[in-house]
């Protein structure tokens, strides 16, 4: 889990507004009105989303969250609320089409009880959630990444890579176009200092990605995720070859490149331009990579890539020098009360797909 800033003065909650912050200096606002085949991509860590039974968990700090989450049921119902106003209000109030998440304990109740929630708050006539893949790699910790969407899935192709890694891979097809989208979330910072961690979710991954490239040279390919890495550490740009040269991952060479749709936003470098707040400073963890194929919209699957975005809403941090960022929801030793509580202490970011 990323490390996680703890700023709580008091806060009321206004009306809600979900605002989007465009990737790129100069890149069109994302389109408002999306044509047929469109579908709106969605990644978000949900930190600490715990469901409200008992697993037994032994280790720290999951057996403090399972037991509390657990003995407080308000709390479980505060959460999914607060996870649904934000995500049912993208895409003009149809929510994403494909989303993806990271730090959610269990599919039968945690990613279950929020599948539900959001069927419940989607603009009327929107096609509801149907499909949940997750798998536990059974790692350090005891929260998975879990894909929800309301598209067609190839459902015994969802797949965990690497050994007790949280790289879960699931296939979205439509109209016979298959969508790979591999949802991780890599070792935390706190944990894993030099980064060796961060290094070995990389390369599994472009192993990965490798594998389906020979296989496929214009493979329809997403990769999501918390790297708990900016789009300029070694492990994206080194071990993952993430870059924000377009063209050179058009030109598809060997080795092949994979496109980072924030690196370009993070290059730049503006003040507050983050998806995670450490004391004061931004970090852009949250990332979403693509393939060759995805750019150049040959595997079936376009990404639009002027659309990558990072959204903020309403539950920020009001007042003090961390104004404006990500409020968490927190843990059991901070005493606020419940309905001024946050949401996730990451912003989540989105990009939209087009089907070709």
């Amino acid at each position: 889990m990323s490390s996680i800033f703890r700023n709580r003065p008091c806060l009321r909650f206004g009306l809600v507004m979900v605002l989007v912050v465009a990737a790129g200096c100069n890149a069109p606002a994302p389109p408002t009105t999306p044509t047929d085949g469109d579908y709106l991509f969605c990644f978000w860590n949900t930190e600490n989303f715990f469901d409200n039974k008992v697993n037994g968990w032994h280790n720290e700090p999951d057996k403090d969250f399972d037991r509390w989450f657990a003995d407080n049921r308000a709390l479980f119902e505060q959460k999914i609320k607060n996870l649904t106003e934000v995500l049912a209000a993208l895409n003009e109030g149809k929510g994403p089409d494909i989303l993806a998440l990271a730090e959610v304990e269990t599919e039968s109740t945690a990613a279950e009880a929020l599948k539900e929630s959001l069927n419940k708050a989607l603009k009327p006539g929107t096609p509801p959630y149907r499909h949940i893949l997750m798998k536990n790699p059974h790692g350090g910790r005891n929260i998975a990444t879990a894909i929800i969407t309301r598209l067609p899935v190839v459902a015994d192709r969802t797949q965990l890579h690497g050994k007790r890694l949280r790289i879960l891979e699931g296939h979205i097809e439509v109209d016979g176009r298959d969508l790979a989208v591999l949802a991780t979330h890599w070792t935390s910072r706190v944990s894993d200092k030099q980064g060796e961690g961060r290094d070995k979710y990389a390369d599994a991954i472009y192993g990965r990605f490798r594998a389906m490239h020979r296989a496929n040279a214009d493979v329809s390919l997403l990769i999501c995720g918390d790297f708990n890495d900016n789009p300029d550490d070694p492990s994206v740009t080194t071990n993952l070859h993430a870059t924000g040269d377009l063209d050179r991952v058009k030109a598809n060479g060997d080795p092949p490149p994979l496109y980072d749709l924030f690196a370009n936003l993070w290059s730049e470098k503006k003040e507050g331009i983050g998806s995670h707040f450490y004391r004061g400073k931004a970090f852009l963890f949250d990332q979403i990579v693509v393939s060759p194929g995805m750019v150049n919209g040959r595997g079936g699957w376009q990404c639009l890539i002027d659309t990558a975005a990072i959204v903020k809403h309403r539950f920020v941090v009001p007042r003090g020098r961390n104004k404006g960022h990500p409020l968490a929801f927190g843990n059991e030793k901070e005493k606020v009360p419940l309905a001024e509580r946050g949401v996730s202490d990451h912003l989540p970011v989105t990009v939209r797909l087009r089907v070709r």
